[in-house]
C-alpha cells in the first residue's frame, strides 16, 4: 500500500470528522452533545470537549449532568494551559456543588492553579499571594489530606518568591539613588523576612542608603539621618562583624562619626 494512498485516507477521516463535528454543533440534540464530549475529553481532545461543554453548561443547568460537565469543563481549561479560567472553574465548581465527591479535589485544584499563576519575582505578585492565601486555605480545611505536604510546599516555595521580590525592589531602589524609598523598603523586608538569605547584604546595604540619604539631605535633616546610619552600622556589625563588607561599613560609620562630633 502507498504512502499516498495511506495519506489520502487519513486526510479523508479527518475531514469526515470535522464534518460530523460541526454537525454535532449545529444539532438540538443535548445528549448527544453530553456524551461525545465526554469521549472527546476522555480522548484528550480537550478543545472539542470544552466547546461541546461550555455550551451544554448553561442548557443542563439543574439536572443528574450539570456536576459532571462542569467538572471537566474547569479540567479542560487546565488541560488546554488556561490556568486562569481553570482557577476560577474549579473554585465555582465547589461553591457550586459542595456535596459533590470532586470538591476537595475542585478546592485543590483551585488552589494549585493559583499556585501555577505566580509569576517570576520581578512581576507583580499578586497571584502569588491569592495562591498562598488558597493553599493555606485547603490545608485548614483538609489537615489530613494526601495534597497537604504539597500544598506547604508551594507555599515555601511562594514565600520564597516573595522573599526574591522585596530583595529585588530594595536594591532597584538604591539603584535608582531613591534613598528614601530603599530605607523603607529595605526595612520592611528585613521585618517581613527575618531568616532571609540576603540579611547580610540588605543590613550593609542599608548602612549605605541610610548614609547616602543623609549626605543628600538639607543641613536640619543630615544629624538624624547620620544618626540612622550609626544604628544601622550596628545592627550589621553586631551580627556580621567578619565579613568582605564590614571594613566598608566600618568606613561608613568613621566618617559619619567625625561629621556628627563637628
Amino acid at each position: 500500500m502507498s504512502k499516498i494512498f495511506l495519506f489520502s485516507i487519513a486526510i479523508s477521516l479527518l475531514l469526515s470528522s470535522c464534518g460530523n463535528y460541526q454537525k454535532l454543533l449545529k444539532s438540538t440534540d443535548y445528549n448527544l452533545k453530553y456524551t461525545e464530549g465526554i469521549k472527546y475529553y476522555e480522548k484528550e481532545d480537550y478543545y472539542r470537549a470544552k466547546t461541546l461543554f461550555e455550551e451544554l453548561i448553561p442548557i443542563l443547568r439543574g439536572t443528574d449532568k450539570s456536576e459532571q460537565i462542569y467538572y471537566y469543563y474547569a479540567y479542560c481549561n487546565y488541560n488546554l494551559g488556561d490556568q486562569v479560567l481553570a482557577g476560577y472553574y474549579f473554585k465555582n465548581f465547589a461553591l457550586t456543588y459542595p456535596n459533590s465527591i470532586h470538591v476537595e479535589e475542585a478546592e485543590y485544584m483551585s488552589a494549585y492553579c493559583q499556585y501555577l499563576n505566580s509569576p517570576e519575582p520581578e512581576l507583580d505578585q499578586t497571584y502569588t499571594y491569592k495562591a498562598i492565601d488558597e493553599l493555606q486555605y485547603f490545608v485548614n480545611k483538609y489537615p489530613t489530606s494526601a495534597n497537604v505536604k504539597d500544598c506547604n510546599t508551594y507555599v515555601d516555595k511562594l514565600r520564597k518568591k516573595l522573599e526574591d521580590k522585596a530583595y529585588i525592589s530594595s536594591k532597584l531602589y538604591y539603584d535608582m539613588n531613591e534613598y528614601r524609598a530603599a530605607v523603607v523598603i529595605l526595612e520592611n523586608t528585613l521585618n517581613e523576612f527575618p531568616d532571609t538569605d540576603y540579611r547580610e547584604e540588605l543590613l550593609f546595604l542599608a548602612v549605605k542608603a541610610n548614609y547616602k540619604l543623609a549626605e543628600g539631605s538639607i543641613q536640619i535633616k543630615k544629624k538624624e539621618r547620620y544618626q540612622n546610619t550609626i544604628d544601622a552600622y550596628y545592627t550589621y556589625i553586631d551580627e556580621f562583624a567578619n565579613t568582605k563588607n564590614s571594613k566598608e561599613a566600618t568606613r561608613i560609620y568613621d566618617d559619619v562619626s567625625k561629621k556628627i562630633k563637628k
